[in-house]
């Protein structure tokens, strides 16, 4: 258990629990803020019990009855639905978070305790990972908020841009066959013929046309903003994965792997009138990777990273941010990490910038945007 003394003026006890996929938790009293170690992913029953476990010992052993107690804003999620008994059995306020939110204040947590005599000011944050629930209830993954502060607090946060919505084929299904994300935004240009030119070392004439019709009916489908469902479908594009995920974050390491020297591609942005958000569209970068298939797989590789890098901080740099964060799994790529860096986009260091870090960042969140007013 690490422990971080930082005073945030409030006498309430806040118990943070976290995501699903990174078990760990935090929680705030007297001034002390104390950090769990990380149980591994709560879907597998034994890391989850651990993990219930833990809390309740460490409430027990030191005599602690929070009065908040913050899960993510997924209402499925084992920790949402054990924020919510715990919520019953102290009599606290249950307050969920939105995942992404989460992950950027894990950086401007982070920041605040490095920093002496840190002045909380207007902020830009970015998230890019796998999988988030978002606030229009479709799959978040790479997300641009403003955030506005007034007297220390965070008084309003906009999401200001995203990655362009794709569909997940088959929703959770697409995460564990990449090849259907691929499936998905190749639709979107290619004709029929084409898009199984693709996918025929993945899927039988008879097991795509299912798939295609699927597809066309929108059934059992989600859209998605993900970064990483993104840099999966390039990595098997491009040969460098296949479509069984053998591990969480294989198809995006392996592309990450096998990159070499970018070729030079300017994104592409749209802003949408309606949502007055920023689109970086990601077809384009898929338009390119086809017309240029025959290249040197290992540049092309680098540069559909260094798009996505390049399309966030132009987003960034039509909103005049001058502070700007940046977390989430996706964060741990050192291509997208290192040009975001060179910008100067400060990422977590010590707090992990993925979900094993949302626990200390729905806790910041909470004690800096005060919630409760």
């Amino acid at each position: 258990m690490e422990t971080f003394k930082i005073k945030f003026g409030t006498v309430q006890t806040v118990l943070a629990l976290g995501p699903e996929s990174a078990g760990n938790f935090c929680l705030y009293a007297g001034g002390v803020l104390y950090f769990s170690e990380d149980f591994g992913d709560l879907l597998e029953d034994n890391n989850f019990h651990k993990f219930r476990l833990a809390v309740l010992n460490f409430l027990k052993k030191n005599a602690i009855k929070p009065d908040v107690i913050l899960t993510d804003l997924h209402p499925s999620y084992k920790t949402t639905v054990l924020g919510q008994e715990l919520s019953k059995v102290f009599k606290a306020k249950h307050v969920r978070i939105q995942h992404h939110i989460a992950h950027i204040f894990s950086a401007t947590g982070e920041k605040m305790l490095e920093t002496k005599n840190y002045v909380l000011k207007d902020f830009m944050g970015i998230a890019c990972d796998g999988t988030g629930y978002g606030l229009d209830e479709k799959i978040w993954g790479g997300e641009i908020f403003k955030i506005r502060c007034q007297n220390a607090k965070v008084k309003d946060i906009k999401r200001i841009g995203h990655l362009e919505n794709h569909i997940l084929l088959g929703g959770d299904l697409a995460i564990r066959e990449p090849a259907r994300m691929l499936f998905s935004i190749l639709s979107k240009f290619l004709d029929r013929k084409t898009v199984y030119s693709y996918l025929k070392n993945y899927y039988s004439k008879s097991e795509f046309g299912v798939l295609y019709s699927q597809l066309e009916q929108r059934f059992n489908c989600q859209e998605t903003s993900s970064t990483g469902r993104i840099l999966d479908a390039v990595s098997v594009l491009l040969g460098f994965a296949g479509n069984v995920r053998k591990y969480k974050h294989e198809p995006i390491e392996r592309l990450e792997k096998n990159s070499t020297e970018p070729y030079s591609i300017r994104p592409t942005i749209i802003f949408n009138k309606s949502t007055r958000q920023y689109i970086l569209q990601t077809t384009s970068l898929f338009k390119y990777l086809v017309k240029n298939i025959k290249k040197d797989k290992k540049r092309l590789a680098a540069t559909a990273q260094l798009y996505i890098a390049c399309g966030l901080f132009k987003i960034a740099q039509k909103n005049g941010a001058k502070k700007i964060y940046f977390s989430g799994g996706v964060a741990n790529n050192k291509i997208i990490s290192s040009y975001l860096a060179s910008q100067g986009f400060y990422a977590n260091k010590k707090i992990p910038r993925g979900d094993a870090g949302i626990s200390f960042g729905q806790i910041f969140y909470y004690l800096l945007a005060d919630p409760r007013d």
